[in-house]
C-alpha cells in the first residue's frame, strides 16, 4: 500500500519530560454520560437496522447534549428540585423503501436503559426529561442491497489518531477513575460516579486531584464526609503501586470549606443534576484519557455511525494499530499512528496512513519498518470487521 509512510519521530519521550498532564473524566460526568448516551443510542439503532435489513443504515447521535438541572442536596439525603434535561440530536434513517422505523423509540429506550446501567440513583424516569430530536433519512431498497457488498465510502476528509503505549501517569489516571467506580464503589455506597482525575507528573512525582461527588443520603455529617474521602485517599495511594513506583500524592474535592459546610454532596452521584452541563466529545478521546502532550483529534468518536464514519473509525483504529505495533515489534519506545481520509474514498484505502516511531537505542526505523507496515496493511485492510465489535460494544469510544 503505497499511501503508508513510516518515519523516525526526533521527540522526547514522554517519560522523560519534566511535566505530564492528564485527565480523564468518568463515568458519571456530564461529558462521559452525554458520550455514553450517545453510543447506547448508535448501537440499539445499529441492531434495529441490522435485524430488519441485514446492514447499518446511515445515522449519527454524536449531537447529544446535557442540560443541568437543579437539586438541593444536604447531609442525610437531599432531593432533586429540577430533572436533568437530555437533547437526542442527530439524524437516523427512518424510512426505508415503504418500511417506516421507529427509531426515535429505539434510541429513546437506549438512552434511558444507559442511565440506568450506569447510575446507580439517577432515575431516568423521574430525575430526566429526554426529547428526541433526530432528524429524518431515508433510504431506498436498491441502495441496502448495494451496501451488503461494497466496501464503504467516507462520510467526510478527517483524521484519527492513536498512540502506544501509555505512560506510567496516563495509566494510573485512567485506572484511578476505573477502580473507584469498579471497585471501591461497591464498597462504600457514598462514592457517586461523577468522578474526575486529573494527574499531574513533574519529574518523579505524581500528584492526584481527584474530583468524587458524594451521594448524600449516605454521609449524615461532615466527620462521615470526611472518613470517606480519607477512603478514597488510601485506596488510590495502594493500587499506585499496580502502575509506577513513582512517588503519588493524592487529593480528593479540593474545593471543600467545612467551616461552611459547603461540600461536594449531590443527590443522584453527578454534578449534571446541580449546573453541570455535558457534551459528546468534550472529554475523553477514544482511549479514555484527554491527553494535552500527545496529538489528539477534535472528533467526537462516541454516537458517530460506524460503518464510514472516518471520526470514529479511524480514530478506534489507529490506537489499535499503534498497540499492537508496540506489542509484537521490538524496538519501538513509542509509536504514533495518524490516518487521514478523504471523502467519498473506500475507508480502507485512507489518503495517507502515518507512523511515527522513536526507536529504543540501538534500533533503526529501517529494521522497524516492514513488520510496523505489515500490520498496518491487515488492520486497514480489515477495518470493516471493526463494525460488529462496535455494535457488540466490545470496544471503549471514551
Amino acid at each position: 500500500m503505497p499511501n503508508i509512510v513510516v518515519e523516525e519521530l526526533i521527540h522526547t519521550p514522554t517519560e522523560e519530560q519534566k511535566v505530564e498532564l492528564v485527565e480523564r473524566k468518568g463515568i458519571g460526568h456530564p461529558d462521559s454520560l452525554a458520550d455514553g448516551i450517545a453510543e447506547s443510542m448508535s448501537r440499539e439503532l445499529c441492531k434495529e437496522y441490522l435485524k430488519r435489513f441485514g446492514v447499518v443504515m446511515h445515522h449519527n447521535t454524536d449531537e447529544t447534549q446535557i442540560i443541568a438541572g437543579k437539586s438541593s442536596p444536604r447531609f442525610g439525603g437531599g432531593e432533586v428540585i429540577e430533572p436533568i434535561y437530555i437533547i437526542l440530536v442527530g439524524r437516523a434513517t427512518k424510512k426505508v423503501g415503504n418500511e417506516a422505523i421507529p427509531t426515535d423509540k429505539v434510541a429513546l429506550n437506549a438512552a434511558k436503559k444507559y442511565v440506568k446501567s450506569a447510575m446507580r440513583y439517577l432515575d431516568p424516569e423521574l430525575d430526566v426529561v429526554f426529547d428526541v430530536r433526530l432528524g429524518e433519512g431515508s433510504a431506498d431498497l436498491q441502495d441496502v442491497f448495494k451496501r451488503k457488498k461494497e466496501i464503504p465510502l467516507a462520510n467526510d476528509t478527517s483524521f484519527g489518531i492513536g498512540f502506544a503505549p501509555l505512560s506510567e501517569t496516563e495509566k494510573l489516571v485512567l485506572n484511578a477513575e476505573r477502580r473507584i467506580y469498579e471497585e471501591l464503589r461497591k464498597k462504600v455506597p457514598a462514592i457517586g460516579e461523577d468522578i474526575k482525575v486529573m494527574g499531574l507528573r513533574e519529574k518523579d512525582k505524581i500528584k492526584l486531584t481527584v474530583a468524587v461527588a458524594m451521594i448524600d443520603q449516605f454521609v449524615n455529617n461532615l466527620s462521615e464526609y470526611d472518613a470517606v474521602k480519607s477512603e478514597i485517599t488510601a485506596f488510590l495511594k495502594e493500587i499506585s503501586a499496580d502502575y509506577t513506583s513513582r512517588e503519588v500524592e493524592v487529593f480528593v474535592n479540593t474545593a471543600d470549606d467545612y467551616s461552611t459546610n459547603s461540600v461536594y454532596l449531590t443527590v443522584t452521584g453527578t454534578s449534571a443534576e446541580n449546573g453541570d452541563d455535558g457534551n459528546v466529545g468534550r472529554g475523553n478521546r477514544c482511549n479514555g484519557l484527554i491527553t494535552p502532550g500527545r496529538p489528539m483529534s477534535m472528533e467526537a468518536t462516541s454516537g458517530k455511525n460506524p460503518i464510514n464514519h472516518v471520526g470514529k473509525l479511524y480514530n478506534l483504529l489507529s490506537n489499535m494499530i499503534a498497540n499492537r505495533c508496540y506489542e509484537e515489534v521490538e524496538g519501538i519506545r513509542e509509536v504514533y499512528v495518524r490516518i487521514l481520509s478523504q471523502i467519498g474514498k473506500p475507508i480502507n484505502d485512507p489518503k495517507v496512513l502515518s507512523i511515527q516511531i522513536i526507536p529504543q537505542k540501538g534500533y533503526t526505523i529501517e529494521k522497524l519498518d516492514r513488520r510496523v507496515r505489515e500490520i498496518a496493511e491487515e488492520m486497514i485492510g480489515n477495518i470493516t470487521k471493526l463494525t460488529d465489535k462496535i455494535v457488540k460494544g466490545e470496544i471503549k469510544t471514551f
